[in-house]
C-alpha cells in the first residue's frame, strides 16, 4: 500500500454507494455521459418504492458503516460547524426540509460532495480547504440539501431501469445482512458483482441539477450567505477541471458536470440582486485549516505543502486567518507530538487577543499531554464558561475530567450534555466510560445501547439492553428493560420487512 490509505471516495463508492447509491453523487461528482435521461418530471416520487421510512432507514444502516471508514471524520468542531451549517440552509428549503439533515466531513483531498439517503451529506475535506469563502463552501452544501429536499435521491434510485433494480435488490440484501448481524454492509456490497453496478451509476438529469441549483441559491440568499458564492464556486471548479484534463484520476477532475446552460443561469440570478456582504465565521478559518493538516496526515508530500501554506498564511495574512494558519501549524505539531513547537504557535494564534472554541480545545489538550492537569482542568472550566454551545469545547472538559479520576463529575456533566445534544453519540459513549469504571455496570450497558441506537447498529443496541437485564435485580429496571428491548426488536423487525418488500420488489 502508497503512503496514503485509500480515501473515503473511493470506500464509499465501491463499499456503499456502488450498490446503487451513486445516484446520490451530485453536480460535484458525477459525469456529464453518465446523467439518464429519467426522472422525466419533477413530481413526487413515488412513496411506494422508496418511502422516507425506507431512505432513513438505507441511510442509518449505510452511516453505520461508514463511521468505521478511516477517513470518516469524527472531529467534533467539524462535524458541528458542517451540520449547523446544512440545518440552518435546509430551515430555507422550498417547503421546508422533510427530512433531518446531518453533513458530516470526509478525510479526502479531492474537491467533492455527495448526499446519500436520509438527509446525509458528506463533505470532502478538499473542498473545505478549497472555498475561499464560506459562502462558496455553504453553495456546494445548499445544493445537496436541494437534492434532498427534492428527493431526487430517491427518484435516481428507483428508476425503472435493470441495473438500477439489481444494485438497489443486492443494496437491500446487504442491509438486511447487516441488521441480522450475520455479515457486515462491505462484505455484502461485494457479494453481488459490484462491477456491473459501478459500470452503471445512476446519476441525475440536467433538470435536477439545474432544480438543485435554484433550490440551494434561494436557501443561501435566505440564509443570509452571498448567492454569488456559488458562481465564484462554479467558477473554481470549472478552471480546476480544465488544468487538469488529461490526467486522469477521480472527483471533480474528470467527473464534473457542470453546463454553460447551468452556471449562465446562477449568474443571471445573481445579477438581479443587490450585492451581499457575508462576513465569515471564525469557525470556517479555523476549521478549514484543521482539514488541510487533517486531509494530510497520511502523505509526507502532501503535508510538507500544508506546513508551507499554513507558514505562508502565518506569515503574509491578517486578522483571523492569520490566527486560524497558526492554529493549523500548532494542530500539527500536536499530532506529531511535537509538544513546544505546538504551544509556540499556538501562542502565535493567540497573538493580538484572539482566541476561539478551536485553539481553546487545542491548548486543554495540550495541557494534558503535558501532565499539567490542574492547568487542563482550569481551562476546560473557563472555556466552558465562554462558550457553551460547542461541543469541542464540552468534549475537551470531559476528557479533563476521566483524566483526571472525576468520573462522577463526568457522569452528571455529560447526562446535561445529552439533554443538550441528544443526537451526539460521543457523549453516551463518554458516559457509559465513566459509568463502568464507577461500578455502574448496568447503567453503563443501558447508555451503551442509546449510543449503537443513535449509530445505526441496532443489534448490538439489543445485545446491550439484554446484558444490562441480565445483571439487574431491581423488578422495575427489568421493566424498564424489558419494554426497551422489545421496542428496539420492534424496530429491527419493522426495518427488515421494509428492506425485504424493497428487496422483491
Amino acid at each position: 500500500m502508497t503512503a496514503a490509505r485509500p480515501s473515503l471516495r473511493i470506500t464509499f463508492r465501491s463499499r456503499l454507494l456502488c450498490a446503487g447509491l451513486a445516484a446520490s453523487m451530485a453536480v460535484w461528482s458525477m459525469p456529464l455521459a453518465a446523467q439518464p435521461m429519467g426522472i422525466p418530471s419533477m413530481g413526487s416520487a413515488s412513496s411506494a418504492e422508496l418511502s422516507p421510512a425506507l431512505e432513513r432507514t438505507l441511510g442509518d444502516a449505510i452511516m453505520e458503516q461508514g463511521r468505521r471508514d478511516p477517513t470518516y471524520i469524527a472531529d467534533p468542531d467539524v462535524s458541528q460547524y458542517l451540520t449547523d451549517m446544512g440545518r440552518r440552509l435546509a430551515a430555507h428549503a422550498p417547503g421546508g426540509s422533510p427530512q433531518h439533515i446531518t453533513v458530516f466531513g470526509v478525510r479526502d483531498a479531492q474537491i467533492n460532495a455527495f448526499a446519500l439517503p436520509g438527509g446525509y451529506i458528506g463533505v470532502n475535506s478538499g473542498l473545505v480547504v478549497a472555498a475561499q469563502s464560506e459562502s462558496e463552501l455553504a453553495s456546494v452544501i445548499a445544493h445537496e440539501i436541494g437534492h434532498v429536499v427534492q428527493r431526487h435521491i430517491a427518484r435516481g434510485m428507483t428508476q425503472r431501469s435493470q441495473s438500477s433494480g439489481v444494485m438497489m435488490a443486492a443494496l437491500a440484501a446487504a442491509l438486511l445482512a447487516a441488521l441480522s448481524g450475520s455479515g457486515d454492509l462491505a462484505m455484502g456490497v461485494a457479494a453481488f458483482g459490484q462491477a456491473a453496478a459501478v459500470d452503471r451509476q445512476l446519476g441525475f438529469s440536467r433538470q435536477a441539477e439545474q432544480e438543485a441549483d435554484r433550490a440551494g441559491f434561494e436557501m443561501m440568499r435566505k440564509t443570509g450567505f452571498d448567492p454569488g458564492g456559488m458562481v465564484r464556486m462554479f467558477n473554481q471548479l470549472s478552471n480546476a477541471s480544465r488544468l487538469n484534463e488529461g490526467m486522469g484520476g477521480g472527483g471533480y477532475t474528470s467527473t464534473h458536470p457542470l453546463s454553460i446552460q447551468r452556471m449562465s443561469d446562477i449568474q443571471n440570478r445573481v445579477s438581479e440582486l443587490p450585492a451581499v456582504h457575508h462576513r465569515d465565521t471564525d469557525t470556517f478559518w479555523y476549521v478549514r485549516a484543521k482539514l488541510r493538516v487533517a486531509q494530510a496526515r497520511d502523505s509526507s508530500q502532501a503535508l510538507r505543502l500544508a506546513m508551507e501554506k499554513l507558514q505562508l498564511d502565518a506569515r503574509q495574512a491578517s486578522g483571523v486567518e492569520q490566527s486560524a494558519a497558526w492554529y493549523g501549524l500548532a494542530y500539527a505539531d500536536w499530532q506529531k507530538k511535537d509538544l513546544p513547537a505546538a504551544r509556540q504557535a499556538l501562542d502565535q494564534a493567540r497573538e493580538g487577543g484572539r482566541n476561539s472554541p478551536e485553539i481553546a480545545a487545542l491548548s486543554i489538550a495540550l495541557a494534558l499531554a503535558q501532565g499539567d492537569q490542574v492547568q487542563a482542568l482550569a481551562q476546560a472550566q473557563a472555556a466552558w464558561e465562554r462558550w457553551p454551545d460547542s461541543q469541542g469545547i464540552a468534549l475537551a472538559r470531559v476528557d479533563a475530567m476521566q483524566k483526571t479520576g472525576r468520573d462522577q463529575e463526568a457522569v452528571t456533566f455529560l447526562a446535561q450534555r445529552i439533554k443538550q445534544w441528544p443526537e451526539l453519540p460521543r457523549l453516551y459513549q463518554l458516559q457509559a466510560q465513566s459509568q463502568e469504571r464507577l461500578g455502574q455496570k448496568v447503567a453503563a450497558r443501558r447508555t451503551m445501547a442509546s449510543y449503537y441506537e443513535l449509530t445505526g447498529a441496532l443489534p448490538t443496541a439489543v445485545e446491550q439492553l439484554q446484558q444490562a437485564r441480565g445483571m439487574s435485580k431491581d423488578f422495575y429496571v427489568q421493566s424498564e428493560l424489558d419494554v426497551q428491548i422489545r421496542t428496539l426488536k420492534e424496530r429491527l423487525k419493522s426495518d427488515r420487512e421494509l428492506l425485504e418488500r424493497f428487496k422483491s420488489s
